[in-house]
């Protein structure tokens, strides 16, 4: 989810921090999950890769074919190779291997990695899946299938302004993977992972969190409205929380289990960038 436009090379200027060296900025890539019906779910990340607009007008850019330079043929790509590029390609350091995605629910994620990168405005996410990935449905372990014929990585697309400066030179981001929008089941317990992810920063966004009793009611909760949607399942103390919402008011729908009746609360006020906690829920039989 691109051509090179010729333009000056221009690098943007900043105030740099004592740590970051002159032209740099440091990159945090978190990971979070919107959750999924299963027990668990294991992804391998194999590497990521940021391609940075250094130019002084960035916004020039915004009609570049983005997917055709993410499309590239270049695995080996740092920016060393591209010194003399607009665009730079760099690869974060990240922890890579095997995720068990559904343990970063409920407002708990992981750093993926913290790199320095080009001064500049972050346009594409290159996320590299590797081959060894699987579910766990009602204590099953099946295969997860990556699509015939399409590239083993996934495109997130920027307008280079999305990340988080928290401190001087200094960026962090949140990627939320969508779990049940990610898994597509086909025939018979066929599952293919076609990963969606949602970008967002905890200081432009909002949350919704609170708990659910009793823990048998084994509850799934979808928060909306009518332009947003969020999922949650509970923790094992019955906890949950929702991140990266816009303002608005919501309905929280709580679906249960095991002759639990559902039950609904309405208008729900969500306001960046506080924590609307909406209490105990007590599910009844």
């Amino acid at each position: 989810m691109f051509f090179a436009i010729a333009l000056a090379i221009t690098s943007c200027k900043k105030t740099d921090s004592a740590q970051i060296p002159a032209g740099k900025q440091n990159l945090s890539l978190y990971m979070t999950d919107g959750p999924g019906f299963f027990d668990k779910v294991f992804v391998e990340i194999k590497a990521v890769q940021v391609l940075v607009d250094t130019t002084k007008d960035t916004r020039r850019n915004d009609t570049c074919n983005w997917d055709r330079l993410g499309n590239r043929e270049d695995e080996d790509s740092d920016e060393d190779s591209d010194e003399d590029s607009d665009f730079v390609w760099t690869n974060l350091n990240i922890n890579a291997g095997v995720y068990d995605i559904l343990n970063l629910r409920n407002g708990v994620d992981t750093l993926l990695g913290s790199t320095e990168i080009p001064k500049g405005a972050i346009r594409l996410i290159r996320i590299e899946i590797g081959t060894n990935n699987s579910v766990v449905k009602d204590s099953v372990t099946y295969p997860l299938y990556w699509p015939d014929n399409k590239p083993n990585y996934i495109l997130i697309k920027l307008k280079g302004h999305e990340a988080d400066e928290f401190l001087p030179n200094k960026l962090r981001l949140w990627l939320d993977f969508d779990v049940s929008r990610s898994i597509v089941i086909v025939n018979n317990n066929k599952f293919y992972l076609k990963p969606v992810f949602h970008l967002f920063v905890e200081k432009s966004t909002a949350s919704v969190s609170g708990k659910v009793k009793p823990l048998d009611a084994k509850a799934v909760l979808t928060l909306y409205n009518s332009t947003d949607t969020a999922y949650a399942l509970p923790n094992k103390d019955g906890e949950f929380k929702m991140r990266g919402l816009k303002n608005g008011t919501y309905s929280l729908y709580v679906n249960g289990s095991n002759n639990y009746k559902d039950t609904t609360i309405n208008n729900i006020v969500v306001q960046v960038p506080r924590n609307t906690n909406v209490g105990v829920i007590e599910l009844k039989k």
